[in-house]
């Protein structure tokens, strides 16, 4: 029954012939077979024997796992009003790379009643032998892969831990981080096998530390002291945040980093197509370059694809390529151990916003309105030391090649990855839609104020492969068919990095043919060995929340009370009063507000105490400063109450999953959510926007005075929920207390819920403007 049952239809609707799951191609056709072995979540369900056929399609491998024998039919997918019970899958699409994804619902009967067992598809599911059934399995516990890995990975995994655990606490789903059987390692990456059903309960850091303490045993000798002490200050609350975490760990891979020697090739290929007139795409280096480093100093590459159907893509995505090439290539001169990871990602996203000032610009200057004003996507990575830095705008992508799997770790601008992302539906159901591949941004359409670049960074410990591509390959799956047997051997010494690029364009015109496409393939090549000296000590001073850094750029400038779009660390340079040395005035003199009353706070009020300007403090230099010994200070507290406005520009950060900083202009009007007479300097403070004053200030390259000033971060909305430390609230310049008719405008902010995105009618007017993008793209 199991041979019998082992075939799979073909995928084109004009053939469905069957085939052996020998062939990765239909035996009569030539259509690729996808073979997609999908976790079922049972609940303790029994699915069923080995061979066993399910709804007349999916084969019963073992225990939870079946293959999808009928891919080109649509799978069930769940009633609309069930997507509440699914929601924490579809608001973390962006961490796909991590978590799997909804692939549909297979209905069976247990006993008397009908359930839906929820299929899961990209989970850690490990094929040895796809022709033997006995051979699928899941890849292994991360407690139990521990042991064998090397310090590199070790610290890599906990990194990896570290950045999802606030975006999975949001949405209820932590405790599958502090659970062996969901925690699954596959190579070099941290996978989810499922999500639990999200609980109110929301687990600790200090859990999390208890949890890491049961490795420590099997770390490497180069890192127990240093993994020990994270684990002890878990456990002890020093380490209260992820950002923190993330710090702390970022010190152990750049130390383990100097023992790695990458060595990185990169070759690119941009070619018309057999069915356009011109090329729209670009790609840096030019097409048919192959660059190595060593000896080149700098490994960036670049794809750019003009957007179809717009006059001028060709002109914009080379004025792209151009202006990041010239912006990155300047960050690439601060030595390596100089350069701060979250200011390194902000000054990407910022390359990418003065690009899209520029094109913006000629737009503007050639008169271009509507459908006529030129735009381009945008994908490139910068591999330095022991990272890889991605940064990305539209739906040309970046892939991770590896010898385990293939991974798309860009999300597209696009309908249908904003639908799933709001929670309104799965993906296989959005990408049905009408406009589903529309852009939701593009460089050049829009101001930089509301384009939001995507910036990510990745640790790299073995020998991978990174693809950026435009969608002339892209399109239809061609790259999650074809890198096997096409990108693989690569990894596998058996071909050249330009054969390979020359065959990933023959397959984009050959099988897909409808646009232009250019690839460029970056191979990562590591030689690691063990340290045979121990990691430093974890530094109290790391602990802060607001770590002092070194700047990552001298030609892009961050403000000292700037915030990182992707992370909420904050930035202050070390010229600027430390706060630990601000702190106790401050406490004294509320403590003495405190004691005297009300007649003293008004007296001190009336004199000004509030409205004193702190000075802007230049830009980052050098290292900490100094700390300042504080013996029993007094209680940290707030007198400010009630509705607050701001004279000035401030940073704070969004209450919702994504956790990002947002610019509060000067004039705003906020309201505070939560009691500010707190003990603990490091309480947060909740806020809500009643209205956003129209003092935006904006900032200039500095290196290049002609260039458009952008909005350095997204500005707040109003309704929007944000917060900041106490002890950092407390310090704020410039606040005053509104005029009492702006009571008005807190009725209307009463139904505005923390961390909900707009609904679906606002979110396509305000996203997808009748003007500007959407662009078909097909």
């Amino acid at each position: 029954m199991e041979n019998d049952a082992a075939t799979l239809y073909c995928p084109n609707e004009n053939c469905q012939a069957l085939n052996p799951l020998t062939h990765n191609f239909c035996q009569r056709c030539s259509t690729p077979l996808p073979k997609r072995f999908l976790w079922a979540v049972t609940d303790g369900l029994n699915l069923g024997q080995r061979g066993d056929v399910l709804d007349d399609r999916y084969l019963v491998i073992n225990r939870s796992i079946v293959l999808d024998t009928k891919p080109g039919y649509l799978p069930q997918t769940p009633d609309p009003e069930k997507l509440q019970a699914i929601r924490p899958y579809l608001r973390l699409f962006s961490y796909r790379l991590y978590i799997p994804q909804v692939y549909g619902v297979l209905p069976l009967f247990d006993g008397q009643q009908e359930r839906e067992i929820l299929l899961l598809e990209k989970s850690p599911i490990k094929i040895t032998d796809v022709t033997a059934l006995s051979e699928v399995d899941l890849y292994s516990e991360f407690t139990s892969a521990w042991c064998d890995a090397t310090s590199m990975r070790q610290l890599n995994w906990l990194w990896q831990i570290a950045h999802l655990w606030q975006p999975l606490v949001s949405e209820g789903v932590g405790s599958s981080l502090l659970n062996s059987q969901l925690l699954r390692v596959e190579g070099s990456l941290i996978r989810l096998l499922e999500l639990p059903s999200p609980q109110d309960f929301v687990p600790s850091l200090s859990q999390l530390g208890e949890f890491w303490q049961q490795l420590q045993p099997g770390a490497k000798p180069a890192i127990t002291e240093f993994f020990g002490e994270i684990c002890r200050y878990l456990i002890d609350k020093e380490i209260q945040a992820p950002e923190q975490l993330i710090r702390v760990l970022d010190k152990g891979l750049a130390e383990l980093g100097q023992a790695q020697s990458p060595k990185i090739t990169i070759a690119t290929k941009s070619d018309t197509g057999p069915s356009r007139q011109r090329n729209e795409d670009a790609c840096y280096p030019h097409s048919g370059s192959i660059i190595t480093k060593p000896p080149q100093t700098c490994a960036l590459t670049i794809v750019c694809d003009g957007i179809g159907g717009h006059e001028g893509g060709n002109v914009a995505s080379n004025l792209a390529i151009e202006t990041i090439q010239h912006q990155v290539q300047e960050l690439t001169k601060v030595p390596y151990d100089h350069i701060d990871p979250i200011l390194l990602l902000e000054d990407l996203q910022r390359a990418a916003a003065v690009a899209n000032d520029k094109i913006s610009q000629r737009n503007d200057s050639e008169s271009r309105q509507g459908r006529q004003r030129m735009g381009t996507t945008l994908v490139m990575a910068l591999p330095v030391g022991h990272e890889i830095y991605i940064a990305h705008v539209g739906d040309s992508r970046a892939y991770w090649i590896t010898p385990y799997g293939c991974y798309q770790v860009t999300l597209d601008d696009d309908v249908a990855s904003r639908e799933v992302r709001l929670g309104y539906a799965i993906y296989r159901d959005a990408v049905q839609q009408g406009a589903s591949g529309s852009l939701v941004q593009a460089l050049g359409m829009s101001p930089s104020s509301s384009l939001h670049p995507s910036a990510e960074r990745f640790i790299l410990d073995e020998d991978c492969i990174f693809l950026l591509c435009s969608d002339g390959l892209s399109d239809f799956d061609r790259v999650e068919q074809y890198w096997d047997t096409e990108i693989l051997p690569l990894l596998q010494a058996k071909t050249d990095i330009a054969s390979i690029t020359e065959r990933l364009i023959e397959i984009a015109n050959t099988v897909n043919g409808h646009d232009n496409v250019t690839v460029s393939l970056v191979h990562y090549q590591v030689q690691y060995s063990e340290p045979e000296t121990k990691l430093a000590k974890v530094l109290p001073e790391f602990f802060s929340i607001s770590p002092v850094t070194k700047a990552s750029s001298q030609t892009l400038q961050v403000k000292p009370d700037g915030f990182s779009y992707n992370q909420k660390t904050q930035v202050i340079p070390d010229t600027a009063p430390s706060k630990r040395s601000q702190v106790p005035l401050q406490l004294v003199i509320l403590s003495v507000l405190v004691i005297l009353g009300g007649f003293v706070g008004y007296l001190l009020r009336q004199g000004g105490f509030l409205k004193g300007k702190v000075p802007d403090a230049p830009p980052i230099t050098s290292t900490n400063p100094p700390p300042v010994t504080v013996t029993t200070p007094p209680p940290v507290t707030s007198d400010r109450a009630g509705l607050i406005q701001t004279a000035n520009e401030i940073s704070f950060t969004t209450i919702d999953s994504s956790s990002k900083s947002v610019i509060v202009p000067a004039g705003s009007v906020l309201q505070i959510l939560n009691d500010t007479q707190q003990t603990n300097p490091k309480s947060w403070v909740y806020l809500r926007v009643c209205s956003v004053g129209e003092g935006v200030t904006l900032s200039t390259n500095p290196s290049n005075p002609l260039s458009t000033p952008i909005a350095k971060k997204p500005i707040v909305k109003q309704g929007q929920e944000v917060r900041m430390q106490l002890a950092e609230f407390n310090s704020l310049p410039n606040i005053s207390t509104p005029a009492p008719k702006i009571n008005q405008c807190l009725a209307s902010n009463t139904a505005v819920t923390s961390g909900e995105e707009p609904s679906a009618v606002e979110s396509t007017s305000t996203l997808v403007p009748e003007n500007k993008v959407p662009t078909s793209r097909y």
